[in-house]
């Protein structure tokens, strides 16, 4: 910097005091706006270089007037432009520059790049034709021109401008990268895993491609060696903080609390990295270990402290969506957006897992098919994907007279699905049919799995498998009919069904919407808890007469009830719940504050581990305050897995709206315990009236929020009722649809060989 009153900031700059430098750069040339060329072009490529982006369009668009025709800094306006994710403005500035200098190669270098970042595949194309062809020996260029042809859709052109970028320059982290994913989506990750340990080796310095070969192991479902990667890498540098990062989170599911001392000693090093808290509390959020009230509530200070920090990705939504959600704090969750907006983050990502918690959202008629939607562009965009590696289909297998079903699930444990799946593996006639089922747990077999195995004609327990290769071995197995029974419930593999490995598919039970995949023929629903619009689900709905679900003996062993209702007992009625708070919502608090307040001295009783964090308590009592219902009406038990004897401490449970209950609804009825259920239109809406219906309760279904209320009041009043169903509701309920398993095993079968066979049963 040639001018003297430029010397101070030109100082701070060869010192490394960005900061200083530009505070007195910007100074000088507010103060005069007149310095030469030199000066502003050497301020613009520092602010380049030093990714101040937003103060690079300001000055560069002051240099731009001053120096209309130096496409030097038409350039650099656009480079910041382009950083600022302004892509339309930063073409328009980058064709200035080209058309002042149209020999020049750097302002075409950065319009192709600009292209690229648009996925304008063809137009990057020509673009970097021309380059490569003046320089066919630059690295940089040949990889641009191979993620053109990528975005293109021409994938064999795009790997071999890739191959060549990392012949050219082997120590070329970033060419390694996209060849790496090119290949996985083009033919697996089998060939794209080798890849990148050819990249670690070419590389030995760069971190991405060692983040690279973890993720793509992990993808592959080669767990153990992932793992076995990650302690190479922390044994060479214990201090690699990446690493310590992503082997907590591959220890989640098997050893939570080495997870989270991982996940520490990761943000010990990092402290700022918001990526590394993030993380963090996800672990706590499901941690099972000690005191869990106490573990949430770290979760979500770690939340509203990065709050500020953090861009709305897929990601950042599901992980602070469920956190928020399950402490109560409804207003920052609807400040991240609607279902649209949320769900459009979710779905464009790929994160299919993040639209369960949506389904509590759901206000409007809007919001419901605006769900379907989401759903199906989910999977659509799977089919679109899995498209490129298709399965190999086996001959038909001979006909014996036998009709072969497949349940996949990674919930046939102990675990609510399995409860209800039950009966199924217990009641079917081996003379007609063979059962195989298909797990992917991750975890030890425990004796509900055994006993499920023990009953069935296959048990395919593959836990370090990819959707494809499960896909192929269920092809093999020769089905008639394939049922999933979790969507994209965690651990589950619903991309699986994308690739049809059986001529019929249906889901079933665990997920209570449309999964999105059209290669989904059915969806096994009932009477009661099919929608009355159609256009609510996107599979045929194939019917039980009666019930969709029936309560296994083994999940619902006998249990003591205690003497008399709780109201009798303590003087007061209790109104309770014991639902996952991933289903609350601020007008569903609102309406059990309202009933709580209307009926003289009642209280209500929070049976969940939430129960245990102060934000939980403070949240929920804060609402129902406002509706007239003070603290000391309010109770809070901790408690997981074990919460059933404390529905002798409740007299009526408030169901949850829009998403209902399902096995919690079972869980209170058979401890005697009534429920009133609000209706809706979709399927996640009317689980309960499907349960009460069939248990010979449908008075306590409404289908209005005025109705709910007097519903609930209603039955507050009539204590009579609820001591006649406190002693017989068990009795009943096993008489119902509900109970009698056996016959509800034969009609599913039935339905099964009706679908099957195209015969009525």
């Amino acid at each position: 910097m040639a001018e003297n009153r430029f010397t101070a900031a030109d100082a701070a700059f060869r010192a490394g005091r960005t900061d200083e430098g530009v505070a007195a750069m910007v100074a000088e040339l507010e103060r005069d706006p007149n310095a030469p060329a030199d000066i502003y072009r050497a301020f613009l490529r520092i602010l380049a270089r030093r990714g101040r982006y937003a103060l690079g369009e300001v000055w560069g668009r002051v240099a731009t007037e001053r120096f209309p025709r130096d496409s030097e800094f038409w350039n650099l306006l656009g480079i910041s432009l382009r950083r600022l994710n302004r892509h339309e403005e930063a073409l328009k500035v980058l064709n200035q520059a080209i058309k002042l200098d149209p020999k020049g190669d750097t302002a075409l270098t950065n319009k192709g790049n600009v292209l690229n970042d648009l996925k304008r595949g063809p137009e990057a194309v020509d673009v970097f034709s021309k380059l490569v062809r003046k320089t066919p020996s630059n690295a940089e260029l040949q990889r641009a021109l191979g993620r053109a042809y990528w975005f293109s859709d021409i994938p064999a052109k795009a790997e071999q401008r890739l191959r060549l970028a990392v012949k050219l320059q082997p120590n070329y982290p970033d060419a390694w990268l996209d060849l790496s994913a090119l290949v996985a989506d083009e033919r697996g990750e089998v060939e794209a895993v080798e890849l990148l340990r050819e990249a670690v080796v070419a590389c030995p310095q760069a971190q991405k491609p060692q983040e690279a070969l973890f993720v793509m192991l992990r993808r592959g479902r080669r767990l153990d060696e992932a793992r076995a990667f990650l302690a190479e890498v922390l044994e060479k540098d214990p201090n690699q903080a990446w690493a310590l990062q992503y082997m907590g989170q591959l220890l989640g599911d098997t050893d939570r609390a080495k997870a989270l001392d991982y996940l520490r000693q990761a943000l010990v090093l990092e402290p700022d990295n918001t990526t590394f808290k993030l993380s963090l509390a996800e672990s706590l959020s499901r941690a099972r270990l000690g005191n869990e009230g106490e573990t949430m509530e770290e979760a979500y200070q770690i939340i509203r402290k990065i709050a500020g920090d953090l861009e709305l990705d897929a990601g950042t939504l599901k992980v602070t969506g469920d956190i928020l959600n399950r402490l109560g704090d409804f207003d920052t969750v609807d400040a991240m957006g609607d279902v649209s907006k949320q769900g459009g983050v979710l779905v464009d990502a790929g994160r299919h897992t993040g639209l369960l918690a949506q389904l509590g959202r759901v206000r409007t008629p809007e919001d419901r098919h605006v769900l379907v939607a989401l759903h199906k562009r989910w999977g659509d965009n799977v089919l679109k994907a899995v498209a490129k590696q298709p399965i190999d289909r086996p001959k038909p297998r001979a006909p014996d007279g036998k009709i072969r079903v497949g349940f996949m699930s990674s919930d046939l444990r102990q675990h609510p699905v399995a409860y209800f799946a039950l009966p199924l593996f217990e009641h079917y006639d081996r003379e007609r049919f063979e059962i195989y089922c298909y797990s992917w747990f991750e975890g030890a077999e425990d004796p509900l799995q055994k006993k499920i195995s023990d009953n069935v004609t296959a048990f395919r327990w593959r836990p370090q498998i990819t959707d494809r290769q499960a896909a192929q071995m269920i092809a093999d197995d020769q089905l008639d009919m394939l049922i999933e029974l979790g969507g994209t419930t965690h651990m589950n593999k619903l991309i699986v069904m994308a690739f049809r490995p059986a001529p019929r598919q249906a889901s079933w039970l665990g997920y209570p919407h449309s999964a999105g995949l059209t290669t989904i023929d059915d969806f096994i629903l009932d009477p009661y808890v099919a929608p009355e619009d159609p256009s609510l689900i996107l599979e045929s709905p194939l019917l039980m007469p009666k019930s969709w679900i029936a309560m296994g003996e083994l999940a619902f062993p006998e249990r003591p009830i205690t003497e008399g209702t709780p109201e009798s007992r303590n003087g007061f009625l209790t109104f309770g719940t014991a639902n996952n708070p991933y289903k609350y919502s601020k007008e569903m608090i609102r309406t059990w504050a309202q009933i709580t307040a209307a009926v003289p001295g009642a209280k209500f009783m929070f049976v969940r581990p939430e129960c245990g964090s102060p934000s939980f308590r403070t949240n929920m009592i804060a609402q129902f305050a406002e509706e007239g219902v003070p603290a000391n009406r309010m109770r809070f038990v901790e408690v997981r897995g074990k919460h059933m004897p404390f529905y002798n401490e409740i007299d009526i449970s408030l169901d949850t709206f829009p998403q209902t209950g399902g096995t919690t609804t079972c869980e209170a009825l058979f401890m005697g315990v009534p429920v009133v259920s609000l209706v809706g239109p979709a399927v996640f809406e009317r689980l309960s009236y499907s349960i009460l219906t069939n248990a010979g309760l449908g008075d306590l279904c409404a289908f209005d929020v005025e109705g709910y209320k007097a519903a609930a009041l209603k039955l507050a009043g009539d204590p009579e009722r609820r001591a006649a169903l406190r002693t017989g509701l068990r009795a009943t309920l096993k008489a119902s649809p509900l109970g009698q398993t056996e016959q509800f095993a034969r009609d599913f079968y039935a339905m099964i060989e009706g679908a099957v066979t195209g015969k009525p049963a």
